[in-house]
């Protein structure tokens, strides 16, 4: 079972739930810029009454009403269309294992592992898109302050490259030794025996735990590098440009976002390692 194939299969439906995502996003990117024109306008009406702040606030208004009605629209329309995807790919999945003659233990972890495909398509790939979306906007967003704000943020980019790379390999082979124990649960618990049933998760938690260490490894290096990116943005911002107040603004939330979107990197890598490894167990089932 491959992600390709569940895109083609159902792909009228993941087309309406990626659509509203990238709607929602959109809207949620442009924000900080029209409401950094909203704070320079209530500044500049305060000295000059003559200047009009409506047509700053309405703009923004409508675009933080598109974000929140597509937004909330999107968490409805998401649960219908996941829901009945992995009905079907759960009975499928029970369907070939009962061809191939594997144990019921096998079938049943399976079926379950099966439920992570939802959960990416439902959950992470919602994520990948969102932060792909904040840091790809908040790189064009602060090219147009600053260009060497844009490529201070854009270089960063190849050493989180690099760990990510690293993060990456190490968790597939964690997430082989996890899946694989989880198939063999249902055996476990058949021997009615309390010490196997503790060391099978005593075993699991060791694992998790390795991954939960990569992953804050991960995590501590990204956010040095990116206290470095705060620093430099921070000083051309600030010391170098003569911004107004509601420049200032947008460039520090584009900021932040750029941040808080990279950090999250190891999280979503940590789901996407262990998509492909079930992908690729299922595939061997289905050979």
């Amino acid at each position: 079972m491959k992600l390709v194939e569940l895109f083609k299969k159902y792909k009228k439906g993941i087309a309406v739930a990626i659509s509203l995502v990238i709607i929602e996003n959109v809207a949620w990117i442009i924000e900080p810029t029209v409401f950094g024109k909203v704070i320079d306008a209530f500044i500049a009406k305060s000295s000059q009454s003559e200047i009009s702040i409506f047509l700053p606030l309405f703009l923004w208004i409508g675009v933080f009403l598109i974000n929140s009605g597509v937004g909330a629209g999107r968490r409805s329309v998401d649960q219908r269309i996941y829901l009945n995807m992995f009905t079907q790919i759960a009975t499928d999945v029970a369907r070939i294992a009962k061809e191939q003659g594997h144990t019921v233990s096998k079938t049943a972890a399976r079926a379950e592992l099966s439920r992570e495909y939802i959960s990416f398509f439902q959950y992470r790939l919602p994520e990948i898109i969102e932060q792909a979306i904040a840091i790809g906007g908040a790189i064009i967003a602060l090219m147009f302050f600053d260009w060497r704000i844009a490529l201070t943020c854009l270089l960063i980019i190849v050493p989180l490259s690099f760990i990510t790379k690293l993060y990456n390999n190490k968790a597939m082979l964690l997430q082989k030794t996890l899946h694989d124990s989880r198939e063999q649960a249902l055996d476990i618990f058949s021997t009615n025996e309390p010490e196997r049933i503790k060391q099978y998760y005593s075993a699991s938690a060791k694992n998790e735990q390795k991954i939960a260490n990569w992953g804050a490894f991960n995590f501590g290096v990204m956010r040095s590098f990116l206290l470095v990116i705060f620093l430099v943005v921070l000083y051309i911002a600030i010391d170098i440009d003569d911004f107004s107040t509601g420049s200032i603004y947008s460039i520090v939330a584009y900021l932040w976002t750029f941040v808080t979107s990279s950090e999250y990197l190891p999280e979503l890598l940590e789901s996407w390692t262990s998509l492909k490894e079930i992908s690729g167990r299922l595939r061997l089932e289905n050979a």
